[in-house]
């Protein structure tokens, strides 16, 4: 099957989770709306809590108004959105010209109906958002981990760092011995992103023997996920073109060939690491800043009672 007539039958579903609102930086509208497009442009379907407005509806808009582009190329008769919620919820929102557009719409009796509905999605991503954002990413570790969940890819949409204190938690979690880490696939902006989507599709034929097997296969994109990102460094690179050279020395090369593409995904790696790790250290040092004019604060108001 060409690679075309593949695109025309995967419809992969992507869940993403994130906000009601729009939060205090415009960032996270627009990178959520490119998200939109980039779910768009790769033919996958958007499976998301049925909402007109903040991160969710930014998202709804990205794929409404990109999907046209790409009617032809995957010809796909489907409504490309699903809106899943519980009926409570659905009588909250007024129906706009917007939501109007989505005529498929599930409704589940219960919260927990929904976010399993949510779930069996082929990809989950999650963007900036509340509490809610929160509960759903939590619910969604425990169910993988306790094996209610198929292990799939998660994807955290780390807009601006917005993940930053949650994902260090998660690894003090991990190295406490409290829970496994979580082989999430962190990506920065919407380029990274689609790079990520197009290399989850060329793994989605894969059928993995059991759950280790799949978290295995995760990990590995998450750690080679830099190498592809340094490689595309341009439009005219296609990310399956360096896959498929990247599999065939891993399988045919000789053994200088896999020492050097060794090198390189590591060292790549490393790169990104310690990138993020200057960006973990200057929000950190903002934190520090924060946490010490509140003290400041704290302690003037203390004085005041002597």
């Amino acid at each position: 099957m060409s690679e075309e007539n593949q695109d025309k039958t995967r419809n992969l579903r992507v869940c993403v989770s994130g906000g009601h609102c729009d939060g205090n930086d415009p960032a996270y509208v627009e990178e959520c709306y490119e998200m939109g497009a980039k779910i768009a442009k790769m033919g996958f379907r958007l499976d998301y809590g049925f909402s007109n407005s903040g991160v969710m509806g930014a998202v709804a808009r990205g794929v409404l108004d990109n999907w046209q582009k790409y009617e032809n190329k995957y010809t796909i008769n489907n409504m490309p959105i699903v809106g899943i919620t519980t009926r409570e919820y659905y009588d909250l929102y007024e129906k706009d010209d917007f939501l109007k557009q989505i005529s498929e719409i599930v409704l589940e009796d219960t919260l927990e109906n929904r976010k399993n509905k949510l779930l069996a999605a082929d990809i989950v991503v999650f963007a900036p958002g509340g509490v809610g954002t929160l509960d759903e990413l939590a619910y969604d570790c425990v169910s993988m981990q306790d094996g209610f969940l198929k292990t799939k890819p998660f994807i955290i949409y780390n807009i601006n760092g917005f993940f930053y204190h949650i994902l260090e938690y998660l690894k003090v979690l991990a190295a406490s011995g409290f829970a496994q880490p979580v082989p999430f696939i962190v990506v920065d902006d919407s380029e990274e992103l689609e790079t990520a989507f197009r290399l989850l599709k060329k793994m989605h034929d894969k059928d993995y023997a059991d759950t280790q097997e799949a978290y295995a296969h995760a990990r590995q994109l998450a750690y080679e996920l830099p190498y592809f990102l340094k490689k595309k460094n341009d439009s005219s690179v296609r990310v399956e073109y360096i896959w498929d050279n990247m599999r065939e020395i891993e399988k045919n090369g000789t053994p200088e060939e896999k020492q050097i593409l060794s090198n390189e995904v590591e060292q790549a790696y490393l790169e990104k690491e310690i990138e993020r790790m200057y960006d973990r250290l200057a929000k950190t040092g903002r934190d520090t800043a924060i946490v010490s004019e509140k003290l400041t604060k704290l302690k003037q108001r203390k004085k005041k009672w002597k």
